[in-house]
This record gives C-alpha cells, structure tokens and sequence, in this order.
C-alpha cells in the first residue's frame, strides 16, 4: 500500500513541474542562444495599419531586449480552416515559420473563418487548429506553443467579420489549448471597451498593438510590460 501512495505522490510531484505548466514563465537564461520567438497569424499579427515598427510582434521584440528574437509570420486574410479561401498551411509565410525554429509560438488565427463565406463548425476548427499545433510540435526545436484569443470586432464589424462570430469561436479556441495543453493568450479582453483604439473596426491601431504585445509579454515573462518611453 505505501508504494502505491508513493507512486501517487511521485506522479503528482511531475505533473506539477514547471515543464508541465504551458503558462510558466520561461527564462532566457536557460537557452544556449536568444529565444526565437515565431508570431503566426492572420493580418492581427502582421499589423497592416500601423506604421512600421508597431505591430505587436515589433513592440514585443523592443520589450523583450536582445535576449529574445521576435519574427512576424502574419499574413493578412489568412483563415484557419483548410476550406477557407486563403488558408494560412497554404502561404510560404507559414513554412517560414517553420523554418525559424522557433522555441516559442505564438499562433493566433481564426478571426477571417468568421466571414460568412468561411464559416465551419466548431468540429473542423477544432481538428484543423489541431493539425496546425501539431506541425509546429513536430519541429526538432520543439517549441511551447501558445494560442491568442483574437481581437474583439467594433459595432457592426467590416470585411464580413462581427464581434458575435468572434465571440463564436474562442470557446472553440480555447477548447484547443485545454486539449493539448498550451498556453493561451487572451489578446481579446484588454481591446474590450477601447473602439477607438480599433479604428476599422477589426484592426487595433499602433496603440492596440501595444496592448497585445503587453499580453504576449506577461504570458512569455510572468512581468508586467517594462515602459517603452
């Protein structure tokens, strides 16, 4: 009876290791070299209306410091789903994520599968958004992955993309993280309740990228965003 107790113990005690943990905060000390850091996603990653140096990727990369190597793989328009009309498997950005080797991703799409035309059911999204985890796992360098939960969308929205689909598929996001143990980056609350910081409705503005990129930071660093000023 004691080894069994023991056992038990001793499974409790390796299931709490921070290794085990996909929110813990990770040290750059511990990396041979800068931790490459892979932002994947739709037109919300790239930051097409900003001006340069103001997407949340480039802001992460000025928190971060020299310890970190920050790469911007977002392209605008992409969808999760293989069905859709631009997904993101079939862009070259997505294989040049894969080629970073990055020991940290950050994936964030789902916001174009809600146009009407995109739109799947939550099973499809689930197993496509699995299969796009599993690519980046698979990887030598085998990053921790995270998952951002989009952007909200402003009054009635734009491109055929509302906030009631947004709100639609982040259960269904989050479903995925829970499933495969991931982190899960919530770039959804701080934009809640700031429209004007989301001036087409659907893309945040260079202060909207800070308020993601001060997210990012917390979830990578377990610290509050240093001051940029």
């Amino acid at each position: 009876m004691s080894r069994i107790f023991l056992w038990v113990g001793l499974l409790a005690l390796t299931s709490c290791r921070p290794g085990n943990n996909p929110m813990a905060p990770l040290d750059p000390k511990k990396y041979s070299a800068p931790v490459r850091v892979a932002c994947a996603g739709d037109s919300l990653t790239r930051g097409p209306r900003t001006p340069d140096g103001t997407s949340y990727p480039e802001q992460l990369q000025q928190m971060l410091g020299s310890s970190w190597v920050v790469g911007n793989f977002g392209k605008g328009g992409c969808t999760l789903l293989k069905q859709g009309d631009f997904p993101y498997e079939n862009d070259p950005l997505y294989q040049e994520a894969l080629g970073f080797r990055p020991d940290v991703v950050i994936l964030m799409l789902g916001t174009n599968d809600t146009k009407p035309h995109n739109r799947g059911t939550q099973d499809e999204f689930v197993r496509n958004y699995i299969r796009l985890v599993e690519s980046f796992q698979n990887l030598e360098s085998k990053p921790r992955i995270y998952l951002g939960r989009p952007c909200p969308v402003i009054g009635e929205g734009n491109f055929g993309i509302t906030q009631p689909g947004v709100e639609e598929i982040l259960p269904w996001i989050d479903k995925v993280a829970r499933r495969m143990n991931l982190g899960l980056i919530d770039m959804h609350r701080p934009l809640l309740g700031h429209p004007e910081r989301i001036p087409d409705r659907v893309h945040p503005d260079a202060q909207g990228n800070r308020l993601m990129a001060e997210a990012v930071y917390r979830a990578l660093t377990g610290q509050p965003a240093r001051s940029m000023e």
